[in-house]
């Protein structure tokens, strides 16, 4: 049976997934097997299993921390926003619907067996899980149908570590706050507050943590750094999304759709000298980049209206009309081709016109596509010729099926365990693919930032490789560092011994 310890936040964006993955690295370094465990999770970003699983991407990037395969076990329940109100519910990796917000909350409580079989499946391989929470647990009106915050810790029996932001203001108020609206028998199961982000010198914090303590009746078990940590974020409040770049030697923008998923796709980019990546909205943020990216989305003719409203799409089209790179990705491809139709209902149903970029015509249907595949590049001519014969590595997640026209030039062919197939189509300074994951390969980020260095007339050989997977290590050893310098562990390991 395993040990089990908690992260539950004040508010969300507090830090939590991150503080779970460096525990999950510290207990792999003590010589633990380890996992992380979030019962239900709400996000856009996600990630398919060996198995064809769909999963949320934090407790993916927390599996890799704790040097594991990730598992749907880890995320028994993702929920994918669709609309301001409803979203499609994925339980154990498969999808079971779309629902109301109001529908999914009064039924949530029927899906705890799938959550607690997932659990006692973790508990039965692993010394250590590190549960994450979900939001605040002092959302009173949320309490009574509860199974990702107490209502989970009092099933499980697990310990809390209470998380607050201080970058945000309000940390006093947001730790004390948040226990005060807890139940009685909730504030026992917190053994420890944790105070993120601090910048300055914590010596100025300290009279603080004193009233923390004494008005909580629960210690400060530690202060974290505001760290220059840079790992795979699925918050839609993701700082990458929204902190404003300098113009790099080459300038990248992706269009932060309204309902964008998957941006850890560009994860790559981002992380090249000389490179800037930025995510904008509007025209005037769009500027004259080298080369403009379409992500995912959960909601592909709904993103492509609201860039066809304002005005985003015809900027794009003057742009590729001016020989800028254009490559869309999942709904991003999509959105080239001639036409969209959604005759079952899918996305809203009805029909529209696509971007008109690329000779292909997409349907969507009931059934999604989660596969894992592995594929190289086709011989590709024009702009994006250095990617040829390349080979890449990602996965697939969509509802649509995009037909291409006979005489389309295809960008990859893929192998998704079952079959060999083309994928993605290309024409000029246009292309796309329905490959999440694209980029991630070494050879294929330098073979692209090479096609942009060189046209606009810079030394290409400056262009270094990247390697994804021994930066992510690097990344996770600084942030396993981290908390043992900012965390009282020794305190931690005995609250695991003691439990609850």
């Amino acid at each position: 049976m395993a040990k089990v310890i908690m992260v539950q936040g004040t508010m969300s964006n507090v830090g939590k997934s991150f503080l779970v993955a460096g525990l999950c690295r510290v207990f792999k370094q003590d010589g633990y097997k380890v996992a992380p465990f979030k019962s239900q999770n709400m996000a856009l970003n996600s990630f398919i299993t060996e198995e064809g699983l769909e999963m949320g991407r934090a407790q993916v990037m927390q599996a890799e921390a704790a040097g594991i395969k990730p598992s749907v076990l880890m995320n028994p329940i993702l929920l994918k926003p669709t609309t301001d109100m409803g979203s499609q519910v994925i339980v154990n990796g498969r999808v079971v619907g779309n629902m109301h917000a109001m529908d999914y909350f009064k039924r949530k409580r029927d899906f705890i067996p799938e959550v607690l079989n997932a659990y006692k499946k973790l508990d039965e391989e692993y010394d250590i899980i590190v549960v994450e929470g979900a939001g605040s647990p002092a959302e009173i009106n949320l309490k009574r149908e509860d199974i990702v915050n107490m209502g989970l810790a009092k099933m499980i029996k697990a310990p809390v570590l209470l998380v607050g932001d201080i970058d945000r203001g309000g940390v006093f108020a947001q730790l004390i706050g948040t226990i005060m609206l807890l139940e009685e028998d909730e504030r026992a199961l917190i053994k420890g507050n944790i105070i993120n982000k601090f910048r300055g010198d914590k010596r100025i914090l300290d009279p603080g943590l004193d009233i923390i303590e004494e008005k909580s009746s629960v210690p400060v078990l530690g202060v974290l750094p505001y760290g220059d940590i840079d790992l795979d974020d699925e918050d839609s409040l993701s700082e990458r999304l929204i902190t404003k770049k300098e113009i790099g030697l080459v300038d990248i923008a992706v269009i932060h759709l309204p309902r964008i998923s998957n941006f850890t796709d560009f994860h790559p980019l981002e992380c090249i000298p000389g490179v800037s990546l930025r995510y904008v909205k509007s025209v005037d943020e769009l500027q004259n980049p080298d080369m403009i990216l379409i992500p995912g989305t959960k909601n592909t003719m709904a993103d492509l209206k609201w860039m066809r409203q304002n005005g985003l799409e015809a900027a794009i089209l003057k742009a590729v009309a001016n020989d800028t790179l254009l490559f869309g990705i999942c709904g991003g491809f999509q959105m080239l081709g001639e036409t969209l139709s959604d005759l079952e209902g899918v996305e809203g149903g009805g029909r529209m016109r696509g971007m008109e970029l690329l000779p292909m015509h997409t349907e969507f249907a009931s059934e999604k596509v989660c596969t894992q595949v592995k594929g190289t590049f086709e011989t590709i001519t024009g702009p994006f010729e250095k990617l040829s014969g390349l080979s890449l590595e990602g996965y697939e997640i969509h509802m649509g099926k995009t037909t291409l026209s006979d005489n389309v030039k295809n960008a990859t062919r893929i192998y998704d365990g079952t079959e060999e197939k083309i994928d993605g189509a290309f024409d000029g300074n246009v292309c796309g693919s329905y490959v999440h994951g694209v980029f991630d390969k070494e050879e294929v980020t330098k073979a692209l930032l090479s096609i942009l260095f060189e046209r606009k007339g810079l030394d290409a050989s400056e262009v270094k490789g990247f390697s994804l997977a021994e930066y992510k290590e690097e990344q996770y050893e600084k942030l396993a560092q981290m908390v043992r310098e900012g965390l009282d562990m020794k305190r931690i390991y005995e609250i695991l011994e003691e439990g609850v």
